[in-house]
């Protein structure tokens, strides 16, 4: 099949890709390289540079059957100090996204939502029926989704709506204002230093390798029981932020200890998935947190090896 990807750089859509291209369909990718790394996008890609709120898009989702949708700015930290951009991209984007897609009959389109959107629960484990977004990356998701379901009813154009959790794994991005949890630690560690902590170290997180996150991505593309619904994609478990800097700290041998700062606005105590719906359709992660920990370490040291980082 012919797939395009919107983030392809990124560190799910660079993964994605990768997964696809091996299953052998063919790739259009998208990125503006804002947050995505040219070099991660994967070989054979049809690759194009371009802003998703350039309407000079278009063309590229001729011939296309499915879109994934991952393009958006998505660092909670950068959101809440720029909500007028956060809303451009991650809503006039997306729009963009949804409107070619009807022209061009794309049969599904398959996007990014975000666990964020449970920011104001205090359901655990958090099911779909929620929905309290506080903070504006949230708030522009939950715009996102509010638009895939008029898409659908006066257009016809399918979707199906991930809540991700805490998605970890090789390639995640480490350059962000604010990186991701596990990146960071494993990076900061590695090179003898101390990693921030921001606040007690008592959140709590639900976290998901990426390897798992793909196995839905395909079941999306060959299943029906997915159209036009949400889910959400977690291992159904959560740790505490000081709980998973203790457990890398184990794997790599060290007594580094951890500097601890101020803690950050607009983000949740908790989260963790209610994974039922997913699994009610057959699918269920697969990679132990261990494991998973084990190949971001082994992908950290091969891009410090590099030079990269």
């Amino acid at each position: 099949m012919k797939i395009l990807i919107t983030g392809v750089a990124g560190f799910i859509g660079s993964n994605l890709a990768d997964r696809l291209l091996k299953l052998g369909h063919n790739i259009i990718g998208i990125d503006d390289l804002s947050y995505g790394i040219k070099e991660q996008i994967p070989d054979g890609v049809d690759f194009y540079k371009y802003d998703i709120r350039d309407v000079s898009i278009s063309y590229l989702f001729k011939d296309v059957d499915y879109v994934f949708h991952f393009a958006a700015k998505n660092c909670i930290n950068d959101c809440q100090m720029n909500p007028s951009e956060t809303i451009d991209i991650n809503v006039n984007g997306t729009i963009n996204i949804f409107e070619f897609s009807k022209i061009y009959n794309i049969k599904k389109v398959i996007f990014a939502e975000s666990s964020a959107i449970y920011e104001g629960s205090d359901i655990y484990p958090t099911p779909e029926t929620e929905m309290k977004p506080e903070s504006f990356y949230a708030i522009s998701k939950a715009t996102t989704k509010m638009l895939s379901e008029s898409y659908l009813k006066f257009y016809g154009l399918n979707y199906t709506a991930l809540r991700y959790f805490c998605v970890y794994g090789p390639r995640q991005d480490y350059r962000r204002t604010i990186p991701p949890l596990f990146s960071s630690f494993i990076i900061k560690l590695l090179k003898g230093e101390q990693p921030t902590i921001y606040g007690t170290g008592e959140k709590r997180r639900d976290f998901i390798h990426i390897d798992d996150i793909n196995d839905f991505h395909i079941q999306c593309i060959n299943d029906k029981k997915t159209d036009n619904e949400i889910f959400n994609l977690g291992s159904g478990k959560n740790y505490s932020v000081e709980q998973i800097y203790n457990t890398i700290s184990s794997l790599l041998k060290t007594n580094i200890l951890p500097v601890y700062n101020t803690d950050l606005t607009g983000e949740a105590f908790q989260n963790l998935a209610d994974i039922s719906k997913a699994k009610n359709i057959g699918w269920k992660p697969n990679i132990s947190l261990i494991k998973g920990l084990e190949t971001s370490i082994d992908f950290i040291k091969n891009e410090i090896n590099k030079g990269k980082i």
